[in-house]
């Protein structure tokens, strides 16, 4: 038992020590939001009647985590406002209530304007001070997301014509009745496209929240998000699980951890360099001479060799097949895979995980 407590607590010492060195990390230059003084990302969230409650503490946490030192929970690098038609309360799904602010306008001072969704038959039967909410954002230019019904929410409001939404397999067959000339996938967490930007919600707004967070405040606090959530999945192909397996990488530029982001998300189907660049409101050739200066690489370069590190790390952490993982990190066939392989590690991925057996 002594022992037991001992190992208990060691590793909570680990914890604390983990969370204190990327508290005190400071390889990435701050980039206050031009939105909200002081602070590197601002959200305002809109809190629809019978919201589910998962899907706000999933996406508030990992804010707050971001936001301060150790578990302070102060809003200081990054802000948060939870948002109704009055200064009132709004029931969640289960009951709970949360106290609101009256939105009064001003979703400029936002750099994203959440929205999430609540049962849908009663999606419609609300004050029309939500819809006047939501053209507000719209007007100011600040980007919509929507979380769980939220989808629901902005494709009723007329936001997501030519946009593709993330749903959750639940609400596929709704959002097809409902929307039967919009696009919707359900195999994602989240889609991002363009200024629209749906998750699936509950446990799937942790990624969407962190990849924002890693894109506006850096991978140290993006790394201290995951660490303190304890966000954790078998499978190996979720956006967290490549996080731990790519490590880190802290960059000055918000083009290139933008960019970077990106790759990371889609190694199974790699984008091309334009796409990249056009989702990062850049071009190619800013881009390429981003990469030259900060990385040595260029973007293909960098991109190709990502997919490799995280084929490795498979290799050696998963029971996966060689084959199997090639076309996780976006290789064609397994020729082409461990040709790319050999010429980076110089052995083989079969080589190289025979040689783990044998020590």
């Amino acid at each position: 038992m002594a022992m037991a407590n001992a190992k208990k607590s060691d590793t909570a010492a680990l914890g604390r020590g983990l969370v204190e060195r990327l508290d005190r990390m400071d390889g990435v230059d701050r980039k206050v939001s031009a939105r909200r003084a002081g602070a590197e990302l601002s959200v305002g969230l809109l809190l629809w009647p019978s919201f589910p409650l998962l899907s706000l503490a999933s996406f508030c946490d990992c804010l707050r985590h971001a936001a301060d030192l150790g578990d302070q929970s102060r809003q200081l690098r990054c802000t948060w406002t939870l948002l109704g038609p009055t200064d009132d309360t709004v029931e969640a799904s289960c009951g709970v209530s949360v106290p609101v602010r009256a939105y009064s306008g001003k979703a400029s001072r936002f750099d994203y304007f959440v929205v999430i969704g609540g049962l849908l038959p009663r999606l419609e039967h609300v004050d029309e001070r939500y819809w006047d909410a939501l053209r507000d954002a719209d007007a100011a230019g600040v980007p919509l997301i929507g979380l769980c019904t939220g989808s629901f929410v902005l494709a009723k409001a007329g936001y997501m014509h030519d946009r593709v939404a993330c749903v959750h397999s639940f609400h596929y067959d709704d959002y097809q009745s409902m929307f039967p000339g919009l696009r919707v996938v359900t195999n994602a967490d989240y889609v991002i496209d363009g200024n629209r930007i749906t998750c699936a919600g509950g446990v799937s707004a942790i990624e969407l929240a962190t990849r924002l967070i890693s894109v506006h405040c850096g991978a140290d606090r993006a790394s201290k998000v995951i660490h303190q959530m304890t966000v954790s999945r078998k499978s190996g192909t979720s956006f967290v699980e490549r996080r731990r397996a790519l490590g880190y990488l802290a960059v000055d530029s918000l083009l290139l951890r933008h960019a970077i982001v990106l790759m990371e998300e889609n190694l199974e189907a790699p984008l091309t360099i334009a796409a990249i660049a056009r989702m990062t409101g850049s071009n190619a050739r800013q881009l390429e001479r981003v990469f030259m200066s900060e990385m040595g690489v260029t973007p293909k370069e960098f991109y190709r060799t990502m997919r490799l590190r995280y084929a490795r790390w498979l290799l050696l952490n998963s029971a996966k097949r060689v084959t199997a993982i090639a076309y996780e990190c976006g290789f064609a066939d397994s020729a082409h895979f461990i040709r790319g392989f050999r010429e980076a590690y110089g052995v083989t991925p079969g080589k190289l995980r025979a040689s783990l057996s044998r020590t």
